[in-house]
């Protein structure tokens, strides 16, 4: 997983989600788990 400061260039990749777990931004992809981050 990687910490990045913008995720706006995760979110457009096909099969992403947005998620906002206890306070932080996430990206999750089941259609590609290399694309997995978190903001915050």
């Amino acid at each position: 997983m990687k910490v990045v400061n913008s995720i706006r260039s995760l979110k457009n990749q096909p099969g992403s989600q947005v998620v906002r777990r206890r306070g932080r931004v996430f990206v999750i992809n089941k259609r590609n788990p290399r694309l997995k981050a978190r903001q915050g």
